[in-house]
């Protein structure tokens, strides 16, 4: 009898072993990029975001790693290819994204709305948005949303301005051109502004916000399963419940996330023909 369970419990233990050769591989396969806009160097992105993503594999057991590319050109090559499976964007990407691939907006930050601004050096005589007529321009990119692709359409659209749009590759970049004199003027957003040094701040102006829109959703790829959509979710709408979560979501831009969808937040952008102010990468 006692030959008898240690061949039962031999030959159980190979069954286990050989299941979890089996079932680990397909464990491991469970990994899923993240992709975010680049309106900040990438070392600060990496420090934003890693924590967020170690904390979404210990909640939902699969494996989460960031991909980041060098300017926000890159960054569209890489969603309009729909390389990523959950990537940070911008609205009006969000609204690329979705004609592209049908990523779908699932989260975005409750407690604010994005303004694109306008920032002058602190001492510029240049106290109108009107007077920046002819004038040249720094921006991230021509499809930076607040920074860029609605201020471009609100200047030519709302203040008939003819000006001359530089793209510098980064927020950080567009300001310091203006800081420069490179530039009269350069696009931003609040959250990128916040991040430069007090003094740095102190040495630039807001000349001019635009009307707000819903920030920056997380979007989904249709391929990833619903469970892992869903569990990823629910782990960030967690965070809240604890002083260490909150500050996570804060470095992200998700300081209160809320739910959102394409069709409630962000398909409405579509009437505001920013399409004609659209410049891909060749």
């Amino acid at each position: 009898m006692d030959r008898w369970f240690r061949c039962m419990n031999r030959s159980i233990m190979s069954l286990l072993t050989a299941m979890l050769m089996v079932s680990g591989p397909a464990i491991a396969q469970e990994r899923y990029a993240l992709s975010v806009v680049p309106q900040l160097p990438q070392r600060v992105l990496h420090d934003d975001w890693q924590p967020l993503l170690e904390y979404l594999g210990e909640k939902t057991g699969a494996a989460f790693e960031l991909s980041l590319q060098e300017n926000i050109p890159e960054f569209e090559v890489d969603f309009l290819q729909g390389n990523p499976d959950f990537v940070f964007l911008n609205p009006y990407h969000a609204v690329m994204a979705h004609k592209a691939h049908g990523y779908e907006p699932v989260l975005s930050d409750g407690s604010r709305q994005l303004k694109g601004i306008l920032v002058v050096p602190m001492a510029s005589e240049i106290e109108s948005v009107k007077e920046l007529d002819g004038a040249t321009i720094a921006f991230p990119a021509p499809n930076a949303f607040g920074a860029s692709l609605y201020m471009r359409a609100l200047l030519a659209n709302e203040f008939g301005l003819d000006i001359t749009p530089s793209y510098v590759g980064t927020h950080a970049n567009a300001y310091r051109h203006v800081l420069l004199g490179e530039a009269a003027a350069a696009g931003g957003v609040y959250n990128t502004l916040r991040k430069e040094a007090e003094d740095f701040q102190a040495a630039l102006r807001v000349l001019y916000e635009t009307p707000g829109v819903t920030p920056h959703p997380l979007a989904v790829h249709p391929r990833v399963p619903a469970a892992v959509r869903d569990a990823v979710i629910d782990a960030v709408l967690a965070l809240q419940e604890t002083e260490a979560g909150r500050a996570m979501l804060e470095a992200v831009q998700l300081k209160e996330p809320v739910k959102v969808s394409y069709e409630d937040q962000f398909q409405i952008l579509d009437e505001y023909r920013l399409e004609d102010f659209v410049v891909l990468a060749d």
